[in-house]
């Protein structure tokens, strides 16, 4: 048995693991990263990079399709599924490769092996090969992730009964795709099938897809994805799946079917209910640790848990289930373990994205959260029918929607639904950490003609004063400086 002495060990790779050991190296500690699986973890290599490169793929066979309205004459979209496949492989490879990389570039030593604790400074790395290494260090960072959800009712057999990590590896592209989960997972991966030929049906449990965003964004990109052909089923819930010669018969129930049963049969299910904490084999115990009833471990703004010299980062540590939130408390993790005790997790707002197809993307508080948390709010639309840069695009619907207060007239949150809402959301979110108004971003010029300056017309729609579109009446009018 051998044995490591470090400043630091990492346990996980994912975006918050490799952003911990990476700073951790730059800082010039000695530091070993651990994980089971490959480096990258899950957002590399099962999530957010390579189900992005399959959505990219969807948008631009969507983009063909639609190209007879340009004035561009085009053959049938052909798929082939062998090289689409290729492509995702190889962009997850030039992701992964990158991180290995910067390991090695900032002294980091990257194993293979699952890790559990035998005391708060001392790790057993279970190695490939069955022999079992032990690690000690000063600091111990938890960086292990989530994964998918997986329910007893309905066993997953990776081909016709799915959860998302199979359904990246588009090993076949189903006829009919039975989706259950209207939320993020869910709607993405409709969005890939759908492109790439399925018909899609999508349930949700609950009255609205993607719970917990602003419900008038929510409806906004329902209605889209409705009118390109995908089917959603609100208020409804999944009870049998039966798998027999033909695929999988669903039956399911609830408003969507005016409460009674309806079987279909489907070649493929996704099941995308949710995410879980990975902490099963850490033996957190040994290391003075416990979860709280959801599984999570709890961790101050310095990411520290109740053991003072183990650190907690990303999903491990409950919600938002972000890769960008993991990376930023990967940093702070690294920057306390280097002795900095002004560094603090503490951010005003987290920006969330869903890359349907347009996307969705949003920052603060929804109109229903403003509302409940006692504000008097402000709200400025903007549509993208009213859009020039739209309009040149071809795409026409979306919207822009600021949440502001009435009091203060402050930014509270900002909602899109649009091409680029990916991009176009940095404006909203660093405008909320400025502490800007609804009137600094109406009075700020934006580039014309873009997307971008949706933005700016939503702010002055919330005071009554945006010139492309006819505005209401604001209800408390501000008084020109």
């Amino acid at each position: 048995m051998a044995e490591q002495q470090v400043d630091a060990i990492v346990i996980g790779a994912g975006p918050g693991g490799y952003h911990a050991a990476i700073r951790l190296g730059q800082l010039g500690k000695r530091v070993l990263c651990v994980d089971r699986d490959e480096v990258g973890g899950v957002c590399l290599n099962w999530g957010c990079i390579p189900t992005k490169a399959l959505l990219h793929v969807g948008e631009i066979v969507r983009q063909i399709s639609r190209a007879g309205e340009l004035g561009l004459k085009t053959s049938e979209v052909g798929i082939d599924r062998e090289r689409v496949a290729k492509f995702k492989g190889d962009v997850v490879a030039a992701n992964v490769g990158g991180v290995k990389t910067l390991f090695k570039a900032n002294n980091v030593e990257f194993l293979y092996g699952e890790a559990s604790f035998k005391s708060a400074t001392q790790i057993a790395l279970k190695k490939k090969d069955g022999g079992t290494d032990t690690l000690s260090a000063q600091n111990v960072v938890i960086a292990t992730g989530s994964a998918p959800v997986d329910v007893k009712a309905w066993p997953r057999d990776g081909k016709t009964i799915m959860n998302s990590d199979d359904a990246v590896k588009l090993e076949r592209i189903p006829q009919q795709l039975l989706v259950i989960g209207g939320g993020v997972i869910g709607l993405e991966f409709a969005t890939v099938y759908a492109r790439l030929g399925a018909k899609v049906l999508v349930i949700e449990a609950l009255p609205q897809i993607l719970t917990g965003t602003d419900l008038e964004i929510g409806k906004t990109l329902g209605r889209i994805l409705k009118k390109q052909g995908i089917e959603i089923m609100l208020d409804t819930k999944v009870g049998k799946l039966e798998k027999d010669a033909k695929g999988v018969k669903a039956t399911f129930n609830g408003e969507a079917t005016n409460g009674k049963d309806e079987t279909r049969t489907f070649d493929t299910v996704l099941v995308a209910v949710g995410r879980r904490p990975v902490t099963d084999g850490l033996n957190l115990q040994a290391a003075g640790l416990a979860v709280d009833e959801k599984g999570f471990i709890a961790v101050d703004q310095q990411m520290r848990t109740k053991v003072a010299n183990v650190f907690a980062i990303g999903d491990v540590t409950g919600s938002p289930l972000l890769a960008h939130r993991a990376m930023k408390q990967g940093v702070i993790a690294a920057e306390v373990i280097s002795g900095n005790r002004s560094a603090a997790f503490d951010p005003m707002a987290i920006p969330n994205c869903v890359y349907t197809d347009p996307e969705i993307a949003t920052v603060g508080l929804s109109e229903e959260e403003a509302k409940a948390k006692g504000y008097e709010v402000r709200i400025g639309r903007f549509p993208l029918s009213a859009s020039g840069r739209a309009r040149t695009m071809n795409e026409t619907e979306g919207l822009i929607k600021l949440v502001g207060d009435a009091k203060t007239d402050l930014l509270l949150g900002m909602h899109i639904v649009a091409p680029q809402a990916e991009s176009l959301i940095g404006e909203g979110l660093i405008a909320i950490e400025m502490g800007a108004t609804l009137e600094d971003i109406g009075l700020s010029i934006h580039p014309h003609p873009t997307l971008t300056e949706g933005i700016m017309d939503a702010a002055e729609a919330a005071h009554g004063k945006a010139i492309h579109i006819v505005n209401a009446k604001p209800k408390t009018p501000v008084a020109a400086k």
